[in-house]
């Protein structure tokens, strides 16, 4: 009788085992199941087993539709903005304006800003940063961040590395300075970097191409921009050959379905 009853105990004791496994097993395969779930399908099942969270569901689609739209006119308002602000200074030999999904891309030409090797902002540059400002301004809180992105070029036995750096860095720390007074945006949201000569967009072995290297560039991104590397934007801005310039070209797969980009240069904008 003992030995029966210890038999009993043990056949017990593995079934509450093998259902405990059994419950760990469902419940990871779950956990997976809802990793990778289609976010559309999730909510079809929450509106099927909830007919209020179907109307819910369908107000807060309505409401980021909206969002996302007044988001696109305002960069689309800002673009227009800042191509006429800078045609009527006559700047369009010296800017280039790009309006792309989620940001707007400005590219300037380093006499806009600055003399010889100085990293002072011109009384005319500060002219432009003002008329800047102005266009960006009736956007400002679509804007989720400014990022003001300084460059210089290769010139053999001219710079030293650090002074190479610390200019394309002290260049893009004036602008963003100077924007931050304008009081646009929270400063946070201002980010200023300094490449050297190692993101060129242009050869390097021209003069031609050197002064086109010499540049300072703004890149605006809305609070619903989907984030990109610089060499992405590159892609879209200045096309793949520059893209394929870039220390991590490498890394950059191109898409074939990106959108074209409304590039304004000379004949169609400033």
């Amino acid at each position: 009788m003992k030995q029966s009853r210890k038999k009993a105990s043990a056949g017990s004791w593995m079934d509450t085992y093998g259902d405990m496994v059994t419950l760990l097993l469902c419940f990871f395969v779950l956990l997976y199941a809802i990793s990778s779930m289609d976010q559309s399908k999730w909510e079809n099942l929450v509106a099927s087993m909830n007919p209020e969270a179907a109307e819910q569901l369908e107000e807060m689609r309505s409401q980021e539709a909206v969002e996302a739209e007044e988001i696109t006119e305002s960069l689309q308002t800002m673009y227009e903005n800042l191509v006429n602000e800078f045609h009527t200074m006559g700047l369009d030999a010296n800017v280039t304006v790009v309006r792309g999904d989620g940001y707007n891309f400005i590219s300037f030409s380093e006499e806009v800003f600055f003399e010889g090797d100085s990293y002072y902002v011109t009384d005319n540059g500060k002219r432009v940063l003002d008329g800047f400002g102005r266009a960006i301004a009736p956007a400002a809180d679509q804007v989720h961040e400014i990022q003001v992105l300084g460059h210089t070029t290769e010139v053999p036995n001219r710079f030293e590395h650090l002074e190479d750096r610390m200019l394309s860095t002290g260049r893009a720390a004036q602008v963003t300075a100077y924007i931050q007074a304008l009081n646009l945006i929270e400063p946070g949201r201002l980010v200023s970097l300094g490449f050297g000569q190692f993101r060129p967009i242009a050869d390097m072995n021209t003069e031609e191409g050197r002064q086109m290297n010499r540049r300072v560039e703004i890149l605006i991104t809305s609070d619903d921009a989907v984030m990109k590397s610089l060499t992405e934007y590159y892609a879209e801005v200045y096309g793949e050959d520059v893209a394929a310039m870039q220390p991590d070209a490498d890394l950059f797969q191109p898409d074939a379905d990106a959108q074209s980009q409304e590039t304004e240069n000379g004949g169609d904008g400033a």
